[in-house]
């Protein structure tokens, strides 16, 4: 694939999206901030960015960014990490809340606890046919409850499912942009490539 010319967007409306882009860079492709929906016609693919759902919600309620998503959805690739997987996820618990259904799993918010309860460990990551351990951290992080049938398990953490896939829709309940593994951003860009 020609990273060189792929264009990955970074949803710059809360959250660490800054972190999403170093990874990025560090494998040559090219990210840039997207703030308006309008600036979707712009990019390849899209990080969703851990922050704050409830905060995103009303951001994303302001600059009606709800239709525009699904329209790029259907389209390109969209990767969701922390409260960015919270909100393209079919369900959430903990309590309900709305959400951009663009995945089937369901997610109960904070299922780890509380900022207190957050923590690194190593997890499974299935990519390609292979199976390899991966740093991961969860902050606050919301919990896969629930995984529908044409959804993909990508990788496990102390036996729960942590990251999925669904035709062009990753997501992922820890933060892989606060490591110095560079496979889950590979894996993104592999998918913005097909």
């Amino acid at each position: 694939m020609d990273t060189a010319k792929t264009m990955i967007g970074l949803l710059g409306l809360q959250g660490d999206y800054a972190a999403h882009g170093k990874m990025l860079e560090a494998l040559g492709v090219e990210s840039r901030v997207v703030k308006k929906p309008e600036q979707l016609a712009a990019i390849d693919g899209l990080i969703f960015p851990g922050g704050e759902s409830t905060t995103l919600i009303k951001l994303m309620d302001s600059w009606d960014w709800w239709a525009p998503l699904k329209d790029f959805a259907a389209a390109k690739p969209l990767f969701g990490t922390c409260a960015g997987m919270i909100l393209l996820a079919k369900g959430v618990s903990n309590p309900p809340q709305k959400s951009l259904a663009l995945i089937d799993i369901d997610v109960e918010r904070n299922g780890y606890g509380r900022q207190i309860d957050s923590f690194e460990e190593t997890g499974s990551f299935d990519a390609n046919g292979q199976t390899r351990e991966l740093p991961m951290v969860f902050i606050r992080a919301p919990r896969i409850s629930r995984v529908g049938e044409g959804v993909e398990v990508l990788a496990k953490c102390r036996g729960d499912v942590v990251m999925a896939k669904q035709a062009n829709v990753l997501v992922a309940s820890f933060h892989p942009e606060l490591t110095d593994d560079l496979a889950v951003h590979r894996h993104f860009v592999e998918m913005v490539g097909q």
